[in-house]
């Protein structure tokens, strides 16, 4: 398996790494089964978060199958002061039972008032920073879907990683994630499949790994034959060829006018509806068959979808021209669906 620097963190990571979101969806016995097949093949990143349920607790226990020296673990918490982040830090250290974490992230920062908050005198970056004074932490990150947002994270210079949405259809990162490796930060692609929205993973991950963008990309997988096809695209390193290419522009071409890109320009909704997270929590139960976590983080959301009055502004604002009131009458159905 290939190997590439995180930035600066010292880290030397397969480009193939492991996402922890699907591994909700297996039993105890085979998540281990996993783990063990990660080393088998190579990856030694693994990335997980605490919002993903039992995910964390897995992977803590196939550690202990597969052996806590062969992989850098990171995970992350949607925590932004310094109280919740303190707490989640620990929670994550009792969770995997492992005595420090490699890298913890600010997950899912949206809005400017959350990253203000996390830089803040008491925001959740102190309690990053003092973890990684005690040594319970090596590394500090962050993680989002908004471009701007992100921007302003890395002008701070108090992060050493960005994870951002990367693959065929979802390119909106490039000047992102360019800035990121001039400034020396590691770059980590999640959703390189694109939510499992692409019919061709192995064809995503091979452009991901050609781009010279990504330093890791983390493909949730939860089964053996995914790692193992998956592993072999970080050890072949073949450029993309002419037909492949063909295919991969056919594929974003016929996503273009249904795929959500998570870029946040919809937003704010008048009825302060989470647009992107609704889609991307319907996801969750279209390509991810996970239901019961869908079904958790959008009873989460303040506004649910059904609030929507159909004024029509998001779409007006929506650089990719998505038909968003029609998507949220499905996602409307797909949850009601779920009761």
């Amino acid at each position: 398996m290939k190997k590439k620097l995180l930035g600066n963190t010292g880290m030397e990571v397969s480009v193939i790494g492991f996402g922890g979101i699907p591994i909700q969806r297996v039993k105890e016995e085979e998540a281990i089964k996993l783990i063990v097949e990660c080393k088998n093949q190579g990856i030694n990143f693994i990335d997980t978060a605490r919002g993903y349920t039992v995910s964390e607790e897995y992977i803590g226990k196939g550690l202990k199958a597969a052996g806590r020296e062969n992989f850098y673990i990171a995970t992350k918490a949607m925590c932004y002061n310094y109280s919740s982040m303190k707490a989640s830090i620990e929670e994550s250290l009792k969770t995997m039972d492992i005595d420090y974490i490699d890298l913890y992230q600010v997950h899912n920062v949206s809005r400017k008032e959350q990253l203000k908050e996390v830089l803040s005198e008491n925001g959740a970056l102190k309690a990053l920073k003092e973890a990684k004074d005690k040594g319970l932490i090596k590394n500090i990150g962050i993680t989002g879907h908004i471009r701007e947002i992100l921007m302003d994270a890395l002008n701070s210079d108090e992060f050493e990683t960005i994870q951002f949405p990367f693959n065929p259809v979802e390119t909106q990162g490039e000047e992102l994630l360019q800035k990121a490796l001039d400034k020396g930060l590691g770059t980590i692609a999640m959703k390189p499949l694109a939510g499992g929205a692409f019919d061709n993973p192995l064809l995503s991950l091979k452009y991901i790994i050609n781009s010279n963008l990504i330093t890791v990309a983390i493909p949730g997988m939860d089964s053996i034959e995914q790692i193992v096809k998956n592993s072999e695209v970080g050890r072949e390193l073949k450029p993309l060829t002419e037909e492949e290419e063909n295919i991969i522009n056919k594929e974003v071409e016929s996503l273009g006018n249904d795929f959500c890109r998570r870029c946040g320009y919809c937003k704010p909704c008048p009825e302060g509806i989470d647009i992107p997270n609704v889609f991307i929590f319907e996801g969750y139960v279209l390509r991810y068959n996970m239901p019961e976590y869908a079904k958790l983080r959008y009873n989460s959301l303040a506004v649910k979808a059904d609030e929507c009055v159909r004024c029509r502004k998001c779409e007006r604002k929506c650089p990719y021209n998505l038909p968003i009131v029609e998507k949220l009458k499905h996602a409307v159905k797909t949850f009601k669906s779920l009761e």
